[in-house]
């Protein structure tokens, strides 16, 4: 199913769908709506009448040059090599390519943008865009090298290089790195595509890249919140931990939304278990320093990692909720300058200041914080499953086999560890920093794409995580699975335990290539298959 992008409809699931193959390795199309091609003919029908002359008002990009040069007219006979000239002035990005789904998403929101009818562009410029996106043409865009104001300038500019077949721009096309033009000619596309007045400014301006990197990084987070609560649960099984801090009346008392909510899922998932009472507590597991017979003492309450989860993890929802406001607007506004204004019956030209990626750059931070923590509160509890002192008896290492000769989970946890600490440096705020560039004509940047860029490392990081608390909890409820059968775990614990489990077989024997199960269990997270088992379940979760 295609996406008809008008400039004010699209959803960051659309662009995900653009941005993402499916599942048999098809992308969405991306299609003009016919509404916003005629705004955006009538709208440059009025340009090219009235403000392409020699003679015309200063507007800045339109017909003078840019940064400290807005005082320089450019002439009518000097525009097409102006805007060429736009364009390689700021090819200058750094690093590695930015990932296919990201250019992917760059070019659909680039064109959306256009298709808000304030840029200014001619129609061909989005369609070329568009064209491109569809034959899978892919730019190859550095990813270094912005600082979100005047937009992603650099980035931006390799790609227009790329769609418009200068010699030194490449694409990927069908997996093979090559040059444009080359592309362009395999793809059945024209290979030349000059650009007119407006054309280039309109391309390379705005915070695009920050944005498509941001949308990504943000739905991959909104997919981590119901399994976060899900591995909570597992956990709460694992080590028979007290369901009363999940109370209604608890968070009654305490009214945030995103705390009751995560409370509400969790008793949903595993408010019926038989594991998770004082009954089950009384066996002796297998590690538990505790000799058979002997009285359990009273749990009374859990330690912050499984006890405070409602309290960690919705701040994190609600934190998401702001961060999908801001990109949802993000999504279908106009980021470049100058504005192309509806004025009586003709349009004006306004400088201003959409392209600076504040908005942006600040929901990321926000985001890489609150998934930062996400991340962290997880990994002290799957910690706590190869511990037996901490997790009441279980297998130490959740080991299976012989001891001495098989290790078990140990590493995994150091793994995830790792992943925790590399988090909290990449949540140190971005958008704090600032460095004035181009003789100080743009005093204050928004870093907002090294803020996208590390957010989304971030939740990557995370998903990981998540994922390993729900392996080795499935792990530690299989090893002790035939012990504590009379005291069953809750049906929707059972659900995402089997939806594991027929996988991810447990690992009963002894040691394992451990990788290759971190690897299972991240693309089984990524799926959405255990969301969807313990919602079958259970019902829906919040």
């Amino acid at each position: 199913m295609s996406v008809a992008i008008d400039g004010t409809t699209l959803t960051a699931e659309q662009v995900v769908r653009v941005a993402r193959a499916d599942g048999e390795a098809g992308f969405a199309a991306a299609t003009l709506a016919p509404e916003a091609r005629e705004r955006i003919a009538e709208a440059r029908d009025y340009i090219d009448a009235n403000f392409m002359s020699d003679d015309a008002p200063f507007m800045y990009s339109f017909n003078t040059g840019v940064g400290l040069f807005k005082d320089q007219r450019v002439l009518m006979s000097e525009m097409t090599d102006y805007q060429r000239n736009t364009v390689y002035a700021h090819a200058t990005g750094i690093g590695e390519p930015l990932a296919e789904d990201a250019t992917r998403a760059t070019m659909l929101l680039r064109a959306n943008a256009f298709a808000s009818n304030y840029s200014g562009p001619r129609v061909e410029v989005v369609e070329r865009l568009l064209a491109c996106l569809n034959a899978g043409l892919h730019p190859v865009i550095p990813s270094k090298g912005s600082v979100g104001a005047s937009g992603d300038l650099a980035p931006l500019a390799h790609m227009s290089g790329a769609i418009c077949g200068f010699p030194e721009a490449e694409m990927v096309y069908k997996g093979v790195r090559m040059p444009a033009r080359e592309a362009l000619q395999r793809a059945g596309l024209q290979v030349e595509f000059p650009l007119a007045a407006k054309d280039a400014s309109a391309l390379i301006n705005g915070s695009t890249v920050s944005l498509a990197i941001g949308v990504l990084a943000m739905e991959d987070a909104r997919r981590l919140l119901k399994h976060a609560d899900i591995a909570l649960a597992l956990t709460l099984e694992c080590i028979r931990g007290e369901l009363a801090a999940f109370d209604p009346r608890v968070h009654k008392a305490r009214p945030h939304p995103g705390q009751a909510a995560t409370a509400r899922n969790i008793l949903r998932i595993a408010g019926d278990s038989k594991r998770c009472g004082e009954a089950a507590r009384q066996l002796v597991f297998p590690d538990e320093a505790r000799t058979p017979g002997s009285k359990a003492p009273s749990r009374v309450q859990d330690v912050y990692s499984i006890r405070c989860g409602p309290q960690v993890h919705g701040p994190v929802r609600e934190a998401m909720e702001f961060v999908t406001r801001v990109m949802t607007t993000e999504i279908n506004s106009a980021t470049d300058n100058p504005l192309i204004c509806k004025d009586g019956d003709g349009y004006v030209c306004i400088s201003a200041g959409h392209f600076h990626g504040a908005y942006v750059a600040q929901a990321m931070d926000l985001l890489a914080i609150a998934a930062t923590d996400l991340g962290s509160i997880s990994e002290r509890r799957l910690a706590r499953l190869i511990d037996p002192t901490m997790s009441y008896g279980l297998p130490r290492n959740l080991l299976a086999g012989k001891r001495g000769l098989n290790t078990g989970y140990a590493t995994v946890q150091c793994s995830m560890s790792a992943l925790v600490m590399e988090n909290r440096h990449l949540s140190t705020p971005g958008s704090v920093d600032s460095i004035p560039g181009k003789s100080n004509a743009e005093d204050h940047v928004s870093n907002s794409t090294w803020c996208a860029r590390k957010a989304r490392t971030v939740v990557e990081n995370v998903e990981q995580i998540l994922a390993c608390e729900i392996l080795m909890a499935c792990q530690a409820l299989s090893l002790v699975d035939e012990l504590a059968r009379d005291y069953p775990i809750a049906k929707g614990s059972r659900a995402a335990l089997d939806a594991v489990r027929a996988v991810i077989p447990p690992s009963l024997q002894g040691d394992r290539w451990y990788a290759t199960e971190i690897n299972q269990a991240l693309t089984l997270l990524r799926s959405g298959a255990i969301v969807e088992a313990v919602e079958s379940a259970v019902g829906p979760l919040e």
